[in-house]
């Protein structure tokens, strides 16, 4: 398979070097160090901070809608969004403790986790109007990053402007949207820089009982201190509440689309969170072969839930950091090393209340569990990179990483229920790219990857009265997973009318083994053996010298259980003593076909306005293992007019408008769904529907 693949891959060639124009240098961080992505041998794209217009900010969907082999669906138009990445992340929707996070896939902010070492992440601390870059890894990179690195999304809210500015803006929208961002730039002396912003969001929602609201303060610096060293110092806070309107049956969604499920509105399911987190980072060069790099953390939570009849009070620390040693070693004539050696800490640990709920939804006056939950995973890692020939031409990275993840859980009402369990093991890596010039490349990877169950996997709600042995469930087993992956990267410019053109091609075959899953709606998970994943990914770019962008990318995915038996009492209708088999059947969640396209027209006669006309399609996937709850395919298109470069007002003021309207022509579809539902008379509630028409008017004033 993959020499073919490789040799159709050699076909997409260009015009000759003498027909181009050399482009600037493209440099990616998400890595662990800072390399050219064309040396990288791994699929990774970066976004950048104008690909964001007509993007409402509120959740990650605006920023990765063109990802290749990224599904990113907003579930209610807040911060709660579906994400999964090749596979990775894809039964972490819906899932009743799931709501506001995702998993699987690790989310960095400026560099700092915010994915916790069970390996979920919530999107309290995250708004594109902070972000300035944004970058994806849709490889696996548990070798580099350890547990739940199915992919990597870096955010980075570090200014990078040449200049100091000021931004207001206000924004509404339909269904009660209101947003406001405040954002702030300065340069601080030679060389560093301070960003800030502060965003206060809120909306009815269109279906009833989806209302949240959030206010998110960030602030980002970074200077040097002396020649050598640079010191960068983070914070974020946000108070973030949402509700849930859970899911639907099918007949729900054709009757009224907008109601809420009756049980989720009854106990007003909802989450309230209050986080924060202070952050330092330093790097210095201590000679020209030698740098270090460190960051610490240090992230205290304050959590609160109605969820399933009751009310739970969270409050947590997470706690961590890690150090790195780079060497560049000269290896002989034409050969040059760099070696990176390094370590990762990290601790969330805390109490947890149970109350009964009262008749107004708030915290009663029952106890009725009183736990801690603490987890910890600790990694260290070393790569190996090797620069081979003239002009770099050949990368070689060699690596691996161990990992120790341990839960602690316990019971001060039950201690009977205590237990601890640790998962470890190593993840290796290979990789090599070979550079045709500095920004054409093909490169081919062999790496690892781990997953451990996260924490309410391990510790699930009681089922039929028997889970009363221990608080961490002994059948679950880390998901391991082997990844195969070829591509393809050529960005070039040409003197004629065709300014810029770059594509990326990546096909990718993954064994997985003790695939973990939902059942129930999620409240409860069990291991469904081997999964066979293999992909194609193409993203395409094509700017001319007019002022107009085409965008294209399109993925093709075929998961499937290659083996895997469920015993009857995991499947509704079975005998006692009946087995099903579901080897065969495609993997929930993750469909086989989705892509985007963007026409973005901003020609000089028109300067400095702006239009943009996107057009998104999804397959039918499967939302159970038995592959008869089907979530049918939908085409989505939106259409953005606006200013991007600010209308002088007066002195150094100007003003940017842009209106933006999503799911232009009013399409009915399912936004997300449940996986391995619950089923109420016969019919699967798992249907989440997605959001109609959606209209956003925005105004910006910059000064400078």
């Amino acid at each position: 398979m993959i020499a073919p693949a490789l040799a159709a891959l050699l076909l997409l060639q260009a015009p000759s070097p003498s027909d181009t124009v050399v482009l600037p240098p493209v440099t990616v961080t998400a890595t662990r160090q800072a390399m050219s992505l064309f040396a990288v041998p791994l699929a990774v794209t970066q976004i950048k901070k104008s690909e964001l217009f007509g993007a409402t900010g509120y959740g990650l969907d605006g920023a990765l809608s063109l990802v290749p082999g990224v599904v990113a669906q907003s579930r209610y138009g807040n911060q709660d969004v579906r994400i999964a990445i090749r596979g990775y992340g894809a039964r972490g929707a819906g899932d009743r403790s799931n709501a506001g996070t995702t998993r699987g896939i690790r989310v960095l902010l400026d560099g700092f986790p915010e994915t916790e070492p069970d390996g979920r992440t919530s999107f309290d601390g995250i708004d594109l109007a902070a972000a300035h870059s944004v970058e994806v890894v849709r490889s696996n990179a548990s070798a580099v990053w350890g547990n739940a690195a199915g992919g990597v999304v870096s955010i980075s809210t570090l200014p990078t402007v040449s200049d100091p500015r000021i931004t207001l803006e206000p924004m509404a929208g339909s269904f009660g949207l209101q947003r406001y961002a405040t954002r702030a730039s300065l340069l601080l002396g030679a060389g560093g820089v301070l960003g800030g912003s502060f965003v206060r969001s809120q909306a009815d929602g269109w279906r009833a009982h989806s209302a949240s609201s959030r206010s998110l303060l960030n602030v980002s610096m970074l200077a040097p201190v002396g020649d050598k060293t640079n010191l960068g110092v983070y914070a974020v806070a946000s108070h973030n509440l949402f509700r849930i309107p859970g899911p639907l049956t099918a007949a729900q969604v054709s009757a009224d689309a907008r109601q809420a499920n009756a049980t989720y509105l009854g106990r007003d399911e909802r989450r309230d969170n209050r986080v924060a987190r202070l952050g330092l980072t330093i790097e210095h060069q201590a000679s020209d072969r030698v740098g270090v790099s460190a960051l610490l953390y240090t992230n205290p939570k304050a959590l609160q839930r109605s969820e399933r009849g009751t009310f739970r009070d969270f409050t947590r620390y997470h706690i961590g950091g890690n150090g790195t040693v780079r060497i560049a070693t000269p290896l002989g004539r034409g050969v040059r090393g760099t070696l990176m050696v390094g370590a990762d800490y990290a601790l969330q640990d805390g109490a947890i209340l149970f109350y009964n709920l009262s008749p107004q939804n708030t915290r009663g006056d029952t106890l009725r569990d009183n736990k801690g939950e603490g987890a910890r995973n600790a990694g260290v890692f070393v790569t190996e990179e090797l620069s081979l020939g003239g002009g770099d031409r050949v990368n070689l990275a060699i690596g691996a990483r161990y990992d120790d993840i341990t839960y602690d859980y316990r019971s001060y009402i039950t201690p009977s229920l205590d237990a601890r369990k640790s998962f470890t093991g190593v993840t290796p890596k290979v990789g090599v790219s070979y550079r045709f010039t500095p920004t054409h490349s093909v490169y081919a990877s062999v790496g690892g990857g781990i997953e451990v169950p996260a924490g309410n996997e391990t510790d699930p709600a009681g089922t039929f009265g028997q889970d009363t042995v221990t608080a961490i469930n002994p059948l679950l087993s880390p998901i391991r997973s082997t990844t195969y992956e070829i591509g393809m990267k050529r960005s070039w410019g040409l003197p004629a009318f065709i300014r810029e053109v770059s594509y990326d091609v990546a096909l990718y075959h993954t064994a997985v083994r003790d695939e973990i899953v939902p059942y129930r709606g999620g409240r409860f998970y069990f291991t469904a053996g081997r999964v066979r994943r293999r992909g194609a990914e193409l993203g395409a770019r094509v700017a001319s010298r007019g002022g107009v962008v085409l965008q294209a990318a399109l993925t093709w995915n075929d998961h499937k259980y290659t083996r895997y038996i469920v015993d009857s009492v995991h499947y509704p209708g079975a005998t006692p003593g009946s087995f099903a088999d579901y080897s065969g059947n495609r993997v929930v969640g993750v469909p086989s076909f989705f892509g985007g396209f963007a026409v973005d027209f901003r020609p000089a006669a028109m300067r400095p306005l702006r239009l943009k006309f996107e057009l998104d399609a999804t397959s039918s996937f499967f939302a159970d293992d038995a592959n008869q709850v089907k979530v049918p395919s939908y085409r989505t298109a939106n259409a953005t007019i606006g200013t991007d470069t600010p209308l002088g007002l007066t002195g150094n003021v100007g003003v940017n408008l842009v209106v933006a309207v999503h799911n232009l022509f009013d399409r009915r579809y399912i936004g997300s769904a449940f996986l391995n539902p619950d089923v109420v008379g016969g019919e699967p509630v798992a249907f989440e529907p997605g959001l109609p028409r959606t209209v956003v008017v925005s105004v910006s004033l910059v000064t400078r």
